[in-house]
């Protein structure tokens, strides 16, 4: 007897439409980011932006567009190209749209638009997640992470070698005036109907070339004044493709990057404060990062760990002004230095020296061996689980917002995972 199967009829009709609601699961995360966007985020700064425009083809919902890319960035989905395809071919996707299929411009573009407005919803969603009980304010890890900008390195140029590439281009230029000049009743033969005198498209991209060398050269020499500087260091690079992007150590390698940070909650590593700049030390950051804790909860941690690059005399005060109790690294002893402790601390600040004391007392029974336990897994839930390793957009204010978004959206999965049990 022959084997029955289910029927399969993919030219069968339905007799009622499906719904969106039944595409996946009840618990799906595709229902939790729609359902939190259209009924526990204000987007009034977004929706605003609509009220003043002519009237024409409507728009897609706002809402449904910004629930669409937080959970297309929860999926890792960042490329607005992907995002649109997904929209076609995925349920999930779907499920979030209700079958809305907007093209890749449409994405790009609203993306583009409200950026700044979608990177403020990161406040919002750490309130959601502080409501849930996922927040304690007890020990917080601070760490940076750099990750690459969307420009490459060998764009890059120092200004040491500007005035030097500039005077090159500048001769190679004017010795095919020369050459032009030169040879006029040639090329009067040879070019027949056209004037002859034309640039050729490698003397145009040359002159290019040194217009956008003098513009970073001038930027350079600017930002140097504006640091009482005479003089831009030699060394100081400026990326043509991306102007704000600096070039930073990452690991083993140099890569042009930005500097993100993060200040993660011991509880359920959720984001309480998230920043960028473009500068590799993160010295810098510990001030800002710890107004931007107290700012998005009202309140300060009690205890905060950092590794050596945060660790200095006046980051140790400013901790102690606001009630901090510290545990940053002071930096590795090099070999030969274990027998010469005491002189060793002497060449260190009050503070360093006493951090040092301290965290070598406690062993590993110190808390620092959290910080470990802390940004680096979130980090590594960024980079790795949800593949985001170089920024789509360029200049430091959109990949400011973009990072912010980044960090929006762990947070709305921490959310999402403690609400569903997991």
């Amino acid at each position: 007897m022959a084997k029955t199967f289910r029927e399969w009829n993919v030219e069968q009709s339905w007799l009622l439409p499906p719904s969106v609601m039944d595409f996946v699961p009840p618990d799906h995360l595709a229902h939790f980011v729609r359902d939190t966007v259209r009924e526990q985020l204000d987007l009034f700064e977004i929706l605003a932006s609509y009220e003043q425009e002519e009237r024409g083809y409507p728009p897609y919902h706002p809402v449904m567009m910004s629930a669409l890319l937080l959970y297309a960035y929860c999926q890792g989905v960042y490329s607005s190209r992907r995002i649109a395809r997904a929209c076609q071919e995925r349920v999930d996707f779907m499920a979030v749209t209700g079958l809305n299929r907007p093209d890749f411009r449409t994405v790009s573009d609203f993306r583009k638009r409200h950026l700044q407005a979608l990177g403020g919803l990161f406040v919002q969603v750490l309130q959601l997640c502080r409501r849930a009980g996922l927040v304690s304010l007890g020990h917080v890890a601070l760490d940076g992470t750099k990750i690459k900008a969307n420009a490459n390195k060998h764009k890059a140029m120092s200004y040491g070698r500007m005035s030097e590439s500039e005077r090159r281009l500048r001769q190679e230029v004017r010795s095919w005036f020369d050459k032009a000049a030169a040879a006029d009743a040639a090329e009067d033969r040879e070019h027949a109907n056209r004037r002859g005198d034309e640039l050729p498209d490698w003397v145009a991209d040359k002159q290019r070339r040194i217009q956008k060398i003098r513009e970073a050269r001038a930027a350079l020499e600017a930002e140097a004044a504006a640091h009482g500087q005479a003089a831009p260091k030699p060394k100081a690079q400026r990326n043509f493709t991306d102007s704000d992007s600096r070039i930073m150590k990452s690991g083993s390698d140099y890569v042009q990057a930005y500097n993100a940070q993060a200040a993660v909650d011991e509880k359920a590593q959720v984001i309480l404060a998230q920043d960028l700049s473009n500068n590799a030390s993160d010295a810098l950051q510990l001030d800002p990062m710890l107004g931007q804790i107290k700012a998005n909860l009202g309140r300060q941690a009690r205890e905060l760990s950092a590794d050596a690059g945060y660790c200095s005399e006046g980051n140790l005060a400013l901790l102690a002004r606001r009630h901090v109790r510290p545990y940053l690294a002071t930096g590795r002893q090099r070999h030969g230095q274990a027998s010469a402790t005491s002189r060793t601390n002497r060449q260190l600040g009050a503070r360093v020296s006493a951090m040092r004391t301290s965290l070598a007392r406690a062993g590993r029974r110190s808390r620092y061996r959290l910080r470990k336990q802390l940004p680096e897994p979130v980090f590594g839930q960024i980079k790795q689980a949800r593949g985001f390793r170089q920024f789509l957009l360029r200049g430091l204010s959109n990949v400011k917002g973009e990072w912010s978004l980044i960090c929006t959206v762990h947070n709305l999965l921490k959310l999402a995972k403690a609400q569903r049990g997991g």
